[in-house]
C-alpha cells in the first residue's frame, strides 16, 4: 500500500522556499506516530530540509535524478519503480511536490492535513480527481489562529 501524507493549505500549497508553510504543534507528533516503523520515500529537496538527517526508526528512501548521490542512513533511488516492498507493507510518500506528482496515480491512500487558511506557497500538492473518496475527517482547532482537518482519502 502506498500512502501520501501531507499538510496543505486551501490552495493545495505545501511549501515555500524549501520549508513547510506553517508549524502545527500536533501534526509533527502525529506524522511521527503514523510513519514510525515504516518506509518513507522523499525527494532530495525534502531530505535536505530535514534538520537531523534520515528520520529515525524508519527506512528512508530518497528519490533523486543524481545517480551518484550517497546518503548515510538512506537508500538512494532514481525511479519510483526502484521502491522495493516484498512484504507489501504500507509505504509513506512524504514529499515534496514533484514526488507527490509522480506518485499520486499509484497511491492507495492520502492522509491530508487540510489547513483552513491560505499561505504564500511555491510548492503545491496535485489536484485531486474523482478517483478519491473522503473516508474520514476530523476537525481540529490549533492553538494559533486557524483550524485544520485530518482527512483520509481512499482510492475508489
Amino acid at each position: 500500500m502506498i500512502t501520501l501524507i501531507v499538510a496543505m493549505d486551501l490552495n493545495r500549497g505545501i511549501g515555500k522556499s524549501g520549508n513547510l508553510l506553517v508549524h502545527i504543534p500536533g501534526d509533527l507528533p502525529r506524522f511521527k506516530k503514523i510513519t514510525t516503523g515504516h518506509t518513507v520515500v522523499m525527494g532530495r529537496k525534502t531530505y535536505e530540509s530535514l534538520p537531523n538527517g534520515p528520520l529515525k526508526k524508519r527506512k528512508n528512501i530518497v528519490l533523486t535524478r543524481n545517480k551518484n548521490l550517497e546518503i548515510p542512513g538512506a537508500k538512494v533511488i532514481s525511479s519510483i519503480d526502484e521502491i522495493d516492498n516484498p512484504s507489501n507493507e504500507e509505504i509513506f510518500i512524504i514529499g515534496g511536490g514533484e514526488i507527490y506528482n509522480q506518485t499520486i496515480n499509484i497511491a492507495d491512500k492520502l492522509l491530508i492535513t487540510q489547513i483552513d487558511k491560505e499561505f504564500e506557497a511555491d510548492t503545491f500538492f496535485p489536484q485531486l480527481n474523482d478517483n478519491w473518496l473522503l473516508s474520514e475527517s476530523e476537525k481540529v482547532t490549533d492553538k494559533g489562529d486557524f483550524t485544520f482537518s485530518y482527512n483520509t482519502y481512499l482510492r475508489k
